[in-house]
C-alpha cells in the first residue's frame, strides 16, 4: 500500500464523517429525513476526500522534497542559519515595535518577522562561497595553532559522465596531472555503461566494453582518485539530468564531450569540463605563410584539391594537391579557419 493511497483512505473518512455529520444536522433543522442526507452527503464526503487529500498532502510534500532534492546542502545551510538570525533580529524589535500607537503595534511585529526572515535567507544565500571560505580559514587557522593559514583550495570532485569514460581520452588526460581532485562515477552512470556493454548491437557493445577498460586503467592509475558512489537522484529518470541535478548539489563540474549535455549544463549554472574543447584549444596554431607537411590521403569537394590530416586529426584542405595524392607534400598555410567541427587548414603545395 502507497503511502498516498493511505493518505487517500484516511482523508475519505474523515470528510465522509464531517459531511455525513452536517447533512444530518442540515437534514434536521429543515425537517427532513436525517438518515437520506447523511447518507449522501457520507459518500460525498468520501468520494471528495479519494480524490483531493494528495493534493493537500503528499503532492506538495513531494514537490518540496524535489526542490530541496536540487538544491546543495550549502545553500541549504546558509539559508537555515539566516533564517535564524533573522528571526533573532525581528524578536529584538518585536517589543519596541508593539510600543507603537494601534494599529501599528499590532501589525508591524509580525511585518518585521517576514522582512527580517527574508532578508536573513537572502544574503546569507547570496554570500555562502564567502562564508564557507572563511570557516575554512578559521578551521585551519585553529588546526595549525599561530601559523600561518594554508590558503590552498580544496580539492574539488569532478562527475564523470558516459561518453567521455566511452571516449578513452580521459585516461591519458588524467595520467597528464592537469585534472585537480577526484573523479566521481555515479552508479547510475555505471549502470548505463555496462547497459552499452550488453547491448545486442556489435558496435555499441564494443563501445561499452571499450569503456570499461578505460575505467579499470583509470582505477589503476594512482595520478588521481577514482570514486564510484551508489549516490542518486530521486524523481529524476534520464541520466543527463541526473548529473546535472547531482553536479548543482555538490557544486562541481562535469567532464563530458556530450554536446547536448554541454549545453543544459550551460543553461543550468553548471560548470563543465568539455574534452573536445580541450583537444581544440591544444592544437598546433599556424599562421598564413608558415609550412607544414602533410600527406595527402584523398580528394577534396572542390576540383585539383586534396585532403590530409595532421597527427591531432586537424583537417589540411590543399589547392592543386590532387597530383599529390598518398604522397607526403610541403604546405604553406593560406588560410585558417575555426568551424564548430574543429579547425581546418587551408593551403598550398610550397613551391621550390
Amino acid at each position: 500500500m502507497s503511502i498516498e493511497f493511505f493518505f487517500r483512505l484516511i482523508g475519505a473518512v474523515v470528510v465522509s464523517i464531517f459531511l455525513g455529520s452536517w447533512g444530518y444536522n442540515y437534514a434536521h433543522s429543515i425537517g427532513e429525513l436525517e438518515p437520506l442526507y447523511a447518507v449522501i452527503f457520507s459518500l460525498l464526503g468520501a468520494l471528495s476526500g479519494l480524490i483531493l487529500t494528495p493534493y493537500f498532502t503528499t503532492r506538495p510534500m513531494r514537490y518540496l522534497r524535489q526542490i530541496f532534492l536540487r538544491v546543495s546542502a550549502e545553500t541549504l545551510v546558509t539559508g537555515l542559519i539566516g533564517l535564524v538570525v533573522g528571526l533573532i533580529t525581528a524578536a529584538l524589535l518585536t517589543f519596541p515595535l508593539s510600543l507603537l500607537p494601534s494599529p501599528f503595534g499590532q501589525v508591524l511585529p509580525f511585518v518585521g518577522v517576514l522582512v527580517f526572515g527574508y532578508f536573513g535567507v537572502a544574503i546569507f544565500s547570496m554570500r555562502q562561497n564567502d562564508l564557507f571560505g572563511l570557516t575554512r580559514q578559521i578551521t585551519s587557522r585553529a588546526a595549525s595553532g599561530d601559523g600561518p593559514v594554508d590558503t590552498q583550495p580544496a580539492p574539488r570532485t569532478i562527475l564523470l559522465d558516459t561518453s567521455v569514460i566511452i571516449d578513452g581520452r580521459i585516461a591519458d588526460i588524467a595520467r597528464t596531472g592537469f585534472l585537480v581532485g577526484s573523479l566521481l562515477i555515479p552508479r547510475f552512470v555505471l549502470n548505463e555503461l555496462q547497459y552499452i556493454a550488453d547491448s545486442s548491437d556489435s558496435l555499441r557493445r564494443q563501445r561499452g566494453r571499450r569503456g570499461m577498460e578505460v575505467l579499470s586503467q583509470l582505477q589503476k592509475d594512482t595520478t588521481i582518485p577514482v570514486k564510484i558512489s551508489d549516490i542518486d537522484v530521486e524523481g529524476v529518470r534520464e541520466v543527463d539530468d541526473k548529473l546535472v541535478v547531482l553536479a548543482r548539489q555538490l557544486r562541481c563540474p562535469i567532464l563530458t564531450n556530450d554536446y547536448n549535455l554541454n549545453r543544459i549544463a550551460e543553461i543550468q549554472g553548471v560548470a563543465v569540463l568539455n574534452v573536445n574543447e580541450l583537444a581544440n584549444s591544444v592544437k598546433l596554431v599556424f599562421l598564413p605563410g608558415e609550412t607544414l607537411s602533410v600527406n595527402i590521403i584523398q580528394e577534396g569537394k572542390e576540383n585539383n584539391q586534396g585532403v590530409g590530416y595532421m597527427d591531432d586529426g586537424t583537417m589540411v584542405v590543399v589547392e592543386d594537391g590532387r597530383m599529390y595524392l598518398n604522397k607526403a607534400v610541403t604546405v604553406v598555410v593560406t588560410k585558417v579557419l575555426q568551424t564548430a567541427a574543429g579547425r581546418m587548414i587551408f593551403g598550398r603545395p610550397a613551391r621550390d
